[in-house]
């Protein structure tokens, strides 16, 4: 519903075609974004409580 919303609402834009396309994919970019940022940390976070000599050798 809220997906519908946002494209109803950029398509009516009164912008070029090339930045209404621009816009419409920024919700996508940023949820790949915060998705990867959050999976990068979750997984250095739990190796690094795993493995005891994997933190050692990022610290040197």
């Amino acid at each position: 519903m809220i997906g519908w919303g946002y494209f109803s609402a950029v398509s009516s834009l009164g912008v070029d075609d090339f930045w209404k396309s621009q816009i419409a994919l920024i919700p996508v970019q940023l949820g790949a974004v915060i998705y990867f940022t959050y999976l990068r940390w979750y997984t250095h976070k739990s190796s690094g409580e795993l493995n005891p000599k994997l933190k050692k050798l990022r610290k040197s």
